[in-house]
């Protein structure tokens, strides 16, 4: 269940990407459906250097992806908890580490995503994404932007794409729901215990051991 989780988490998230200058950061319709077409062409266009290297994959990701995604928001909904209890803490020198030790936290999550991302796109085979209708949105500050997969010969997968606003006016995705899983729920669920008994920096480690691995795609359980 996760395998397919996470082979939908790329092939749609992808939906997010190419030059920031040719992105309708406006519109969330229109960004996700720009980022997931230039950002499939892009894939397509680098076969020959990911045959190469795999590697490569992440430099796609840095490029086509990552600047449409919210990922410190997204950090901060997988701490949860967590950063209420940072804010409460009444030692200045105590809240200062804590706050930096968030900030260590959400670099780190942004690479865990990137070679997350970058392995679930070694499973890319011209699989064809469809975007549900635009709705309006005009004072909403969420919405959600629905998207399907399809692949001859197997099921439509559905996948909810979660956009938000920032204070700039600027729409990026910050979640997705496929099968009716979360993406960062399932991520806040496997840490929560960690957090509670491990600490933060536990989490960090974890989460940095694992960006580092080489580009493969990992989806046989629930700790990727």
């Amino acid at each position: 269940m996760f395998k397919k989780f996470l082979m939908v988490v790329a092939l749609t998230f992808s939906a997010i990407s190419v030059a920031s200058d040719a992105i309708d950061l406006k519109d969330p319709y229109k960004m996700v459906r720009q980022v997931s077409d230039n950002t499939f062409q892009r894939i397509t266009r680098d076969q020959p250097l990911i045959e190469k290297d795999k590697e490569h994959l992440r430099v796609i990701v840095k490029e086509e992806l990552m600047p449409y995604i919210d990922y410190k928001y997204a950090a901060l909904r997988v701490l949860g908890s967590h950063v209420s209890k940072v804010r409460a803490i009444k030692d200045p020198a105590e809240q200062k580490q804590a706050v930096e030790d968030i900030k260590h936290f959400i670099d780190v999550f942004q690479e865990y995503l990137i070679a997350t991302y970058a392995g679930v796109f070694t499973q890319y085979t011209n699989q064809k994404v469809e975007f549900g209708p635009s709705k309006e949105f005009a004072g909403q500050d969420l919405v959600l932007v629905k998207t399907k997969i399809i692949e001859p010969g197997k099921p439509e997968i559905k996948i909810d794409f979660k956009v938000r606003e920032d204070r700039d006016g600027e729409w990026r995705a910050y979640d997705m729901v496929a099968e009716g899983i979360s993406l960062l729920d399932a991520k806040q669920s496997e840490f929560q215990g960690i957090l509670r008994q491990q600490g933060i920096n536990h989490v960090s480690n974890l989460l940095e051991q694992k960006s580092k691995l080489p580009v493969q795609f990992r989806g046989d359980g629930g700790n990727e």
